[in-house]
């Protein structure tokens, strides 16, 4: 079953639960209103007929007719039936016909004399249901005064309210009901424009995601589509840029050894010009070497989730170590080194990471500063905003405007570039260590990488 179906039922079901309940709430309210109201009348009355009859009373002491015009006495609203009975329970007045009737030859009604002896026995004031009427009694000096009313006209006012209160719920339920389908449209709307961009995703056909406009919790997850669809074009495109670069790479130091191994076959170099060839064939057999354990090393920091093993790593002991292993290099082109790390009022600095994977990112970074420094290269360590940034500086050229956005993408060579990955491998490094990398220029003039990791407890 659809979306749209499944909510629209939903809601259906939940309107009718509760316009039911409703109604019988309401039911049952307008019952115990108009019975109370009832009770009330009976009430009323009963005290009223009480007080007329004991004004009577004294008359009647004396009298040898005993008999009561309880006709005379009161004027009942209609409706209503008066009896005075006797201990014997025979009526001795009644209002039941069109004038007052005095009499002592026949009893109370059944219904009466049953609800009498019931509501004596129970409360003397109170007032009760039997056989379709509401029937109150209380002594009064002649006897017992009943009184009692008919309950098939509340029913016949309940029937009539009732239905029309059915009539109300019953179009405020249809035009509810209409109101939500338009509105369940409108929402569900959204995500059919959703479900159509992700086919295109299925298909693979990133670049055609169009965001969906959605407000909301839809919204948030229109802007994840499409900004996912985004990074999978942008992956795709740097997947079969990788490849092509790969093959390129690969097939110049390929031609050269394959050229340089013919011409030495067929004695085209002989003596010092085949010795030469050969440390051509040696270098750029280390070369594909090197990019195809870069090339290897990418693949796995992409792929396996457990090439990178975090431990505690000292941040002073990490900078030390790579300071030792670039010496050579920083010699060689005559370049000083200089670290400055600081620590916090109690302990060193400390970061969780994979030590010798991280050594190889920094290996990369400094590497890449020193072929671009004129004389120095500085590396900072310190904690900013709860994290441990480390920075490496040179006072080179810096980078230019249109390396910076695509500095760590693979195959992206700067000027005197090896591999272009180097770059590439410390910025995985450095994530799947749970850090970033950033790079960018100084006010001053020259290069700064910045490597962001959280903070560890030393």
């Amino acid at each position: 079953m659809k979306l749209l179906h499944q909510i629209n039922l939903a809601f259906a079901s939940l309107l009718l639960l509760v316009l039911g309940m409703t109604a019988l709430l309401i039911h049952l309210v307008l019952i115990d209103h108009f019975m109370g109201e009832q009770k009330q009348e009976l009430r009323t009355m009963a005290s009223s007929i009480a007080t007329t009859l004991q004004l009577q009373a004294a008359p009647l002491a004396s009298a040898t007719d005993k008999t009561v015009a309880l006709g005379q006495a009161v004027a009942l609203p209609v409706g209503i039936e008066a009896f005075v009975s006797d201990a014997e329970g025979h009526v001795v007045s009644d209002n039941t016909g069109p004038a007052s009737i005095t009499t002592t030859v026949h009893a109370l009604p059944a219904t009466v004399l049953s609800a009498k002896d019931a509501m004596i026995a129970l409360n003397p004031s109170g007032v009760q249901i039997s056989s379709g009427y509401l029937v109150r009694t209380d002594p009064v000096p002649q006897g017992t005064l009943t009184l009692r009313t008919p309950i098939s006209k509340i029913k016949a006012i309940e029937r009539a309210l009732l239905g029309r209160l059915l009539i109300v719920l019953g179009v405020g339920g249809a035009v509810a009901l209409l109101l939500s389908l338009l509105i369940t449209r409108k929402l569900i709307r959204p995500l059919m424009k959703l479900r159509r961009e992700l086919a295109k995703v299925q298909e693979r056909r990133f670049a055609d995601v169009r965001l969906v406009p959605a407000g909301g919790e839809i919204g948030a997850v229109a802007r994840t589509v499409y900004d996912l669809a985004g990074e999978l074009e942008r992956y795709s495109r740097v997947q079969k840029q990788f490849f092509q670069n790969a093959s390129h790479e690969l097939k110049t130091p390929l031609m050269s050894i394959a050229g340089y191994a013919e011409g030495i076959r067929d004695g085209v170099f002989e003596g010092e010009g085949a010795r030469k060839g050969l440390d051509i064939i040696v270098n750029e057999s280390g070369r594909m070497t090197k990019l195809v354990t870069e090339m290897t090393l990418l693949a796995k920091l992409d792929s396996e989730a457990d090439v990178v093993q975090p431990i505690f790593v000292r941040v002073r002991e990490l900078l030390t170590g790579v300071a030792e292993r670039i010496n050579p290099l920083l010699a060689q082109r005559g370049l000083s080194l200089d670290i400055v790390c600081a620590a916090d009022e109690k302990d060193e600095l400390a970061i969780m990471a994979d030590k010798d994977k991280l050594l190889q990112a920094l290996l990369n970074v400094l590497s890449n500063a020193a072929r671009h420094a004129v004389r120095r290269i500085a590396i900072e360590a310190a904690i900013e905003d709860g994290r441990v940034v480390i920075r490496v500086l040179d006072d080179g050229s810096g980078f230019s405007d249109t390396l910076l956005p695509h500095l760590f993408h693979r195959f992206v060579k700067g000027k005197d570039g090896e591999t272009g990955l180097g770059l590439a491998i410390s910025r995985a490094i450095v994530e799947r260590c749970g850090g970033w990398i950033r790079a960018g220029n100084q006010g001053s003039g020259g290069a700064v990488i910045s490597l962001s990791f959280p903070q560890t407890a030393a």
